[in-house]
């Protein structure tokens, strides 16, 4: 017999979390409480950016199209994954998945190019604080972002076609909470060879060569510090730049850890676990290490707070 292709599969079905029926409640509130904590956090640095002029500034300007990223990225799973842990109907259709994937691809390519331009605003400041104002030029910042999503769309472009001209064999039940690219490629009956290579040369360029050129930046970073010493250097710097870097860790390490460096008997539960890590709790975490713990940030709350104060009184 013929194997069912895309075009006789009309939906896929999502086992979502691997947690028991008893436990679904309590996951419930708390994805929903860390889905609403990462809308309205990345929501009120979008706000604070914009309504202080003192944060028109590139890293201000990079972080406030990062927190739309976030906020979208968890925006792609997030809702789905609640709406099938309290409906309990597990479903979604086959455009919906394709577009889930796409989407998905999208923004964390796009996540990894803004702070690829965040770590080398960083880097410009530091490192060269004299031409910072000359190097960071609006039209230069602008340019970065224009690229960022340019890249992103061509390889989560790339991704979904190869995807979709894949034959899918009888079997449509995907282990994961949202349509992974790596779940949906083991769910295939055709030749998968051309979407590895194409994870392995996009992921590439996305992924792996955005993460070495952080780590090299933050260790520019490291050295410039340490060539003239200071307490209140090294104390400006770890409080910029220690807690960015430990995200960065977390947000790449599992990427990387689960689309090009597998190990051998990793299980669809660990799976899950990293696609929460980099999905779920990085764009959650981002408003607190990026800014809520950031001087000019608080100030700018500050004083849109006093202001609805007085307005109201």
């Amino acid at each position: 017999m013929r194997s069912e292709n895309h075009s006789s599969i009309s939906m896929f079905l999502l086992l979502g979390l691997p947690i028991r029926p008893e436990h679904q409640g309590a996951f419930f509130a708390l994805f929903l409480a860390m889905y609403l904590t990462t809308v309205l956090g990345n929501l009120l640095i979008i706000l604070l950016i914009r309504l202080d002029s003192r944060l028109h500034t590139p890293m201000y300007f990079f972080l406030s199209h990062l927190a739309f990223t976030d906020i979208s990225f968890s925006s792609v799973t997030v809702p789905k994954m609640l709406i099938n842990m309290k409906s309990q109907r597990q479903s979604i259709t086959y455009e919906g998945c394709i577009s889930q994937t796409y989407f998905f691809i999208f923004f964390a390519d796009l996540d990894s190019f803004l702070i690829t331009s965040m770590a080398y605003d960083r880097y410009v400041a530091i490192c060269y604080p004299l031409h910072y104002t000359t190097i960071m030029s609006q039209s230069l910042c602008g340019m970065l972002v224009a690229v960022s999503w340019v890249i992103a769309s061509a390889c989560a472009l790339l991704h979904t076609l190869l995807l979709a001209h894949l034959v899918f064999c009888a079997e449509y039940i995907v282990p994961h909470f949202f349509c992974d690219l790596g779940a949906m490629l083991k769910l295939s009956c055709s030749e998968t060879s051309l979407n590895q290579l194409a994870i392995l040369t996009a992921g590439l360029a996305a992924i792996m060569l955005p993460f070495l050129y952080i780590l090299i930046s933050y260790g520019c970073i490291g050295f410039t510090i340490l060539q003239a010493p200071s307490t209140k250097g090294i104390c400006k710097a770890l409080s910029t730049c220690g807690s960015h870097l430990s995200v960065v860790i977390l947000y790449y390490g599992a990427i990387i850890g689960l689309y090009f460096l597998p190990p051998p008997n990793t299980t669809s539960g660990n799976n899950i676990i990293a696609s929460v890590m980099y999905s779920v709790v990085t764009p959650m975490l981002n408003p607190f290490i990026y800014s809520l713990r950031n001087k000019d940030m608080k100030g700018a709350l500050r004083k849109l707070l006093s202001k609805k104060t007085h307005s109201s009184s």
